[in-house]
């Protein structure tokens, strides 16, 4: 099915009751969102701005079970998310790639407990595993990674884990969401929730972005899947609802390929503020996170502060040969992280759980706490069991295990930045064939061509030039000062497409130049 969104917003003017209505496109969301969809129930989910514009288009890019929580002790958490880890592998294989990571070896007896620990991952792993670590010597760890500092190098330990494109998996789960029957919806703000005379949750009120129209919505069961802005849901319902949320912030930094130098990542496994930090391949750049700073306010474009930054900085300095610099940074953002808040208030954020909580109000509002991208889909399989159970609707079994998701494909060629579109490529191809002149590059140093911004437009709902710099194409985060470069360009194309006005162009392109400021 086709993902058009001026078709999906009549379906909000339909007089019906909605089995599930999800609030938020963010990974949990949409994951909620297809899993509701494909065991067959009437589903709806509202984003009141673009989908993973928070904190799903913001991570590491990692597809992982999180080697750190080993050493916490998590065992379950793990071994859940290698699982999942490799149920993504397997349903979106032109997203996620399997990706080989190096820990460097500066003091011998460091060796033998790296390689007991990830020797334990791969067998949690089991039949799902992405590879077998094993030992590298100083030779071959250097061969591995170039760019690593070499005084002092013992050797390494290798090991394997996935990454992925998060965005853009986002817009293939809404995608995914289509094509089982549901509709997702990007730009429509829920505003209020209604109840029945028993206090049972029964309607909500929505605003769609673009026309200001109000839709008064009834639905059997509504999810809570809004992240970072939980709490804020939570007491639409019950303004007295306790503090739910503890937000956590990680920044990463986007550097030139150079600094690398190969295509293994490296894990520095003992930081300063106790987390990891991975430096690896993502597009043609290197992706540089991650921190964990403790927050008590919450914002939809967070900003990185200058300590975070020069953490990152300084701890990648001590193993490249090339110590990296502020000027040699090409994007920086940061994300929020929507941790389940501790009930005695005395965790800090590096140490709560990423597992995922799930609780319900006596309203029946069902609301998803935590959680990491990995394990996205088990935690929308544990929400959709739960709307089951408390709206008492018809039983229907999980299908996401084995459910491909859209542009599922084989035999993908990573080394395009095409493969992101798996089986869609070929519409892109007919937009080209049709019209010659959308195959010009969106900019001499990027791979990006004028019909992706046409088939965002047209098949990915994308309906901002952040939309698609940010979240179609990844252009502000490879080099955020090229994105506002060809803004400009970005808007008139859509704006022939939308069929928007010039006055439309220029506040678009205001609007950009003074978002990408954040990421510069």
């Amino acid at each position: 099915m086709i993902m058009r969104r001026e078709e999906l917003i009549g379906n909000l003017g339909r007089s019906c009751i909605w089995d599930i209505i999800v609030i938020g496109g963010g990974a949990t969301g949409l994951g909620c969102a297809v899993d509701a969809a494909g065991r067959g129930y009437q589903t709806l989910l509202l984003e009141q701005y673009d989908f993973a514009k928070g904190t799903s288009g913001r991570s590491t890019k990692l597809v992982h079970g999180g080697v750190r929580y080993l050493k916490q002790g998590d065992i379950f958490l793990v071994t859940e998310a290698l699982h999942e880890r490799g149920l993504l592998l397997q349903n979106a294989p032109h997203l996620v790639r399997k990706q080989a990571f190096v820990i460097p070896i500066y003091r011998w007896f460091d060796l033998p407990f790296y390689l007991t620990g990830l020797k334990f991952y791969d067998l949690l792993a089991g039949k799902r595993s992405f590879g077998s670590s094993r030992r590298l010597s100083r030779r071959e760890t250097l061969n591995a990674l170039p760019a690593i500092r070499p005084e002092g190098l013992h050797g390494g330990v290798c090991y394997y884990d996935g990454r992925f494109d998060d965005a853009r998996l986002a817009i293939n789960l809404a995608q995914t969401c289509v094509d089982q029957g549901g509709c997702p919806l990007n730009y429509v703000r829920v505003d209020g929730l209604a109840k029945s005379s028993d206090g049972r949750l029964t309607e909500i009120t929505a605003t769609d972005r673009e026309t200001q129209k109000t839709y008064r919505l009834k639905t059997r069961a509504v999810i809570n899947c809004t992240g970072v802005f939980a709490d804020d849901v939570l007491r639409m319902d019950d303004p007295k609802t306790p503090i739910r949320i503890k937000p956590s912030q990680g920044i990463h930094l986007v550097l030139d390929k150079a600094f690398l130098g190969g295509d293994a990542g490296i894990m520095i496994p003992k930081t300063t503020d106790g987390r990891v930090l991975f430096v690896l391949p993502w597009g043609n750049k290197v992706l540089m996170g991650t921190t964990d700073t403790e927050l008590n306010t919450i914002s939809l474009e967070p900003e990185a502060l200058p300590e975070e930054v020069n953490f990152i900085l300084n701890t990648a300095a001590a193993y490249l040969q090339r110590p990296p610099s502020r000027r040699d940074i090409q994007c920086i953002y940061a994300g929020l992280r929507p941790l389940a808040a501790p009930q005695n208030g005395a965790k800090k954020t590096k140490e709560i759980s990423r597992s995922h909580k799930i609780i319900v109000s006596p309203s029946g509002l069902i609301t998803v706490l935590g959680g990491k991208w990995t394990t996205y889909r088990k935690m929308a399989q544990d929400a959709v069991d739960k709307a089951i159970s408390v709206a008492n609707l018809k039983s229907a079994p999980c299908r996401t295990k084995d459910l491909k998701i859209h542009g599922w494909s084989e035999g993908v060629d990573f080394n395009s930045h095409w493969h992101v579109y798996g089986s869609d490529k070929a519409g892109i191809e007919k937009l080209i064939q049709e019209n010659p002149d959308l195959s010009r590059p969106l900019h001499p140093d990027l791979p990006f061509t004028k019909a992706e911004v046409v088939w965002s437009v047209r098949h990915e709902m994308a309906r901002t030039v952040e939309d698609i710099l940010a979240r179609r194409q990844r252009v502000l985060f490879l080099n955020a000062q090229i994105s506002m470069d060809i803004a400009t360009d970005i808007a008139n194309l859509m704006a022939a497409e939308l069929g928007r006005s010039s006055d439309w162009v220029r506040t678009q392109v205001e609007d950009y130049v003074k978002l990408v400021s954040i990421y510069l």
